[in-house]
C-alpha cells in the first residue's frame, strides 16, 4: 500500500524544551496514516522524523535549536575507554551483583520526549485528522482499482514505466546498492586526526591480559559464548577472535560468556510493534507501567500526561507498514521495541525503527531503579551491535540514527561520542563528518555543511504537478487536481510540502486533500 500523508503545515513560535524559549520553536509537520519504509527511509535522509505518526521537520534557520539528524558509522565503529566501562560494569553487575559506586554517566537516547515532540503533544492531540483511516484505506483500495482501470486503458505505456522503475528500485535493493532516489552519500573520512579504522595502541597491561585470555579460549574452545545468548542473536554471528593484536570488539564485550552461577539471567528480546504479535501484547501492561515509572522519575510527568492513551499514540502506533522481503533482514523491516529482560521483568524499552538502510532510534525509556547500569550508553552500543548483525544478511543496511544532534543543548551533544558519525547538510542532504561540522557549529547555530557553493539539493522538487493527491476517493497528479481548485493557499501549502518531501517522495506518497 502507498504511503499516505496529511499535511498540517508550518507551526512557528511554541515552547522548546531545549532552550526554555516560550516560542523559539518551529518545524512542519504531517500525519502519516500509512508510510513504507522506503519512504520513511527517504525523508529521514531529507531531515524528517517521527513521533508515533506526526511525521516533522524543524525549520532548521528559524527554530532556536537546529535540529541535525545524526548518523554512527557501526562498520567502523570502536567503543570507547567509557563505553568499555559501560559494558564491563553490566557484565560484573550479571555476573556478580556487584554495584559500581560513584556517578553513572547515563544518557538515555532521547533525554526529552522524542527530542521535538514533548511539547507538541498538545498540538498532535488537538490535530483535526480529517479521515477515518479504515475508511481512507478502503477508498484507496477502491480507488487503486479504478486507477488500474483507466491505465490500463489509456496509458499502458506509463504503466510499463512504472513497472520497470520499481522492478528496478528492488533489483537495487536487492544488490545492495541504494536506489538513485535514495541518496545514501558516503561521507568522506576526516583528513586529520585518528584513523578510526585502526585499533588504537595498547598498554602492556591490556596485551598481558589477551595472552591470558586467548590461554584459557586454547584450554577451553569454544567456551567465550557459553551461558550468555541472546533469543533473537545466534551465537554463530560471533565467533570467539583468536588475534592477540586485536582489541576486544563491541561483540566481544557484549557477549562475553558468565559463569554458571551468574547471579542474574539477563536477555533481549525484540518485538515487533503490533497488537496482533502475542509477545507485544502479552508484554504490553508490563511495558506500560515502566513507562510510567521513568516519565514521572525522569522527566518529573505529571500521572494525567503519561496515561495509556499517550503511551500507545507515541510509542506503540507506527505509521510504518511491516515489509518482510525475501533480501531483508530475518525480522524484517518496520518498527519495533528491543526489551531488556532482567530475571523474568522488563528493565528497559528501546524503541527502534528497522530500514532499508539503517536501524534508527526513536525513544528509550528504563527502570530509574537501574540507573547505575547507564542503561541509556548500554542500548545505544546493544543497537550499533544489531545493526551490525542485520548488515552481515542485509549488506545495504549499515547505518545507526540516533536521532537530531543539537550541538546549541549541552545536554544532548554526547551523541556526537559515537563515531564515527556523520551530519546530514540542512540545505543539499548530504552527509559529512562530524569533525568537519563542530568548528561551524562553534560560531553559529546554524550551519550548511556542504563546502561546495555550487552544490544544490538533487531530489528538489522540479515538476510539482506531478505530485500525487489522493482526494474524493480518487489518486489524480496534482496537475489535475489544481485545475478543480481556486483557493489560493491551497497552492502555497502543496508547493511547501513539495519543497520539504522532495521529488521523489512527493511521486510516491499520496498527499490526501479534502
Amino acid at each position: 500500500m502507498a504511503s499516505v500523508v496529511e499535511y498540517k503545515g508550518l507551526k512557528v513560535g511554541y515552547y522548546c524544551g531545549y532552550c526554555d524559549s516560550e516560542e523559539g520553536k518551529a518545524s512542519c509537520g504531517m500525519w502519516a496514516h500509512s508510510m513504507t519504509v522506503q519512504d520513511y527511509q527517504d525523508l529521514i535522509d531529507r531531515g524528517w522524523r517521527r513521533s508515533g505518526k506526526y511525521v516533522y521537520k524543524p525549520v532548521m534557520n528559524q527554530t532556536c535549536c537546529p535540529q541535525y539528524t545524526i548518523r554512527c558509522r557501526p562498520l567502523q565503529f570502536q567503543p570507547s575507554k567509557s563505553h568499555k566501562k559501560v559494558l564491563k560494569k553490566m557484565l560484573k553487575f550479571l555476573a556478580k551483583g556487584e554495584i559500581s559506586k560513584g556517578n553513572c554517566e547515563d544518557e538515555p537516547m532521547e533525554p526529552t520526549m522524542e527530542d521535538a515532540v514533548a511539547s507538541d503533544f498538545a498540538l498532535i492531540n488537538k490535530l483535526d485528522i480529517q479521515c477515518d483511516l479504515k475508511m481512507l484505506g478502503d477508498d484507496l483500495k477502491e480507488s487503486v482499482k479504478s486507477e488500474e482501470k483507466k491505465k490500463g486503458k489509456s496509458s499502458e505505456r506509463e504503466e510499463s514505466n512504472e513497472l520497470i522503475q520499481s522492478q528496478d528500485m528492488e533489483e537495487k535493493l536487492d544488490s545492495g546498492e541504494p536506489s538513485h532516489s535514495v541518496k545514501v552519500h558516503t561521507a568522506p573520512q576526516p583528513g586529520k586526526g585518528a584513523d578510526l579504522s585502526k585499533p588504537p595502541c595498547r598498554k602492556a597491561k591490556e596485551i598481558r591480559k589477551e595472552r591470558k585470555r586467548l590461554k584459557l579460549m586454547q584450554q577451553n574452545p569454544g567456551g567465550e559464548l557459553e551461558g550468555f545468548q541472546v533469543r533473537c542473536q545466534p551465537p554463530s554471528l560471533f565467533p570467539p577472535k583468536a588475534k592477540s593484536n586485536q582489541p576486544k570488539s563491541l561483540e566481544d564485550l557484549i557477549f562475553e560468556s558468565l559463569p554458571e552461577s551468574a547471579s542474574h539471567k539477563f536477555e533481549v528480546r525484540l518485538v515487533p510493534v503490533s497488537f496482533e504479535d502475542p509477545e507485544f501484547k502479552s508484554s504490553f501492561s508490563q511495558s506500560f507501567s515502566l513507562y510510567v515509572k521513568y516519565q514521572m522519575a525522569i522527566h518529573q510527568d505529571p500521572p494525567d500526561e503519561c496515561g495509556k492513551t499517550e503511551f500507545t499514540r507515541f510509542l506503540c502506533s507506527s505509521p510504518l507498514e511491516a515489509e518482510n522481503p525475501p533480501y531483508g533482514p530475518d525480522c524484517g523491516y518496520g518498527s519495533f521495541h528491543q526489551q531488556y529482560w532482567l530475571d523474568g521483568k522488563i528493565i528497559a524499552v528501546g524503541v527502534i525503527d528497522v530500514l532499508p538502510y539503517c536501524v534508527s532510534s526513536v525513544y528509550l525509556y528504563y527502570d530509574p531503579d537501574y540507573s547505575f547500569l547507564s542503561l541509556g550508553v548500554y542500548s545505544a552500543l546493544r543497537e550499533i551491535a544489531f545493526t551490525r548483525q542485520l548488515h552481515e544478511k542485509t549488506p545495504q543496511l549499515s547505518y545507526y540514527y540516533m536521532g537530531f544532534y543539537i550541538h546549541s543543548c549541552p545536554k544532548m551533544k554526547y551523541k556526537g561520542q559515537y563515531r564515527p558519525s556523520d551530519l546530514l547538510c540542512p540545505e543539499t542532504y548530504v552527509w559529512v563528518p562530524i569533525e568537519q561540522c563542530l568548528p561551524s557549529l562553534e560560531n553559529s547555530k546554524y550551519c550548511r555543511f556542504n563546502q561546495d557553493p555550487e552544490a544544490v539539493d538533487e531530489d528538489r522538487s522540479k515538476e510539482p504537478d506531478r505530485l500525487q493527491v489522493f482526494y474524493k476517493k480518487a489518486i489524480m497528479p496534482y496537475g489535475v487536481y489544481k485545475k478543480q481548485q481556486r483557493d489560493p493557499s491551497e497552492e502555497a501549502a502543496v508547493l511547501q510540502y513539495a519543497s520539504l518531501v522532495g521529488q521523489t517522495c512527493s511521486e510516491r506518497m499520496l498527499l490526501f486533500r479534502n
